[in-house]
């Protein structure tokens, strides 16, 4: 699948499971969720998956974990939180560039409607 499809199926679950729990769970919460409706799809997903951070000759084993990234293609950035900042942006293009992917999506569950709380963020594409 390209990142475009993975996104459009990652977009149809988030609002799966926006609609049947609603905005104001923990993080945690939505990530099980989403995990669930990938892996019953049998969509290739990994959870907490570690990000080696690089500098010079020296490999950072400690660096930083994706919540989801589905096919080896596409990172999902989980938030449940009042207002999604600059910051929590460049923290997912980092992990983009980090890792050479070139899509993540930056998904606030704590909106009212999901597709306000869903951000692309490309690297590169």
């Amino acid at each position: 699948m390209t990142e475009n499809e993975i996104s459009k199926i990652a977009v149809d679950c988030c609002y799966q499971v926006h609609k049947e729990l609603g905005p104001g769970l923990f993080e945690s919460v939505y990530e099980e969720c989403l995990f669930y409706l990938f892996r019953k799809n049998e969509v290739p997903i990994e959870r907490q998956k570690e990000i080696p951070v690089y500098f010079r000759e020296m490999k950072m084993e400690i660096g930083f974990r994706a919540d989801i990234v589905v096919e080896n293609k596409v990172i999902l950035e989980i938030k449940s939180i009042e207002t999604v900042l600059p910051v929590h942006q460049k923290q997912l293009l980092t992990y983009l560039r980090l890792t050479g992917l070139k899509l993540g999506l930056l998904v606030n569950f704590n909106e009212a409607l999901i597709k306000n709380g869903i951000q692309r963020i490309v690297n590169n594409l």
